[in-house]
């Protein structure tokens, strides 16, 4: 069960990207996100909100923004889970 809810989060293109530029980044990101998907702004944040339903990703509150980074120990858990199969 915990493997498919990992992977139904990973299902869409546009969320494996999100989770490829967040591990590319030194630090959490908030509006930058939108700049590099060919997406809009809301399309985005339906993706960031899955992603972070699923616990693959954790936003934090910056003032109005939400900043997110990757969650290292779900995606350890993900790869563990993959690598069982």
């Amino acid at each position: 069960m915990e493997l498919a809810t990992l992977a139904k989060a990973l299902g869409h293109p546009a969320r494996v990207q999100i989770i490829r530029f967040l591990l590319s980044q030194d630090s959490c990101m908030c509006g930058d996100i939108v700049e590099h998907l060919p997406l809009a702004q809301s399309t985005v944040s339906q993706h960031l909100k899955l992603l972070k339903g699923s616990g693959l990703i954790r936003g934090t509150i910056d003032g109005p923004r939400v900043c997110y980074c990757v969650e290292p120990k779900v995606l350890e858990r993900l790869k563990e889970l993959v690598s069982g199969l």
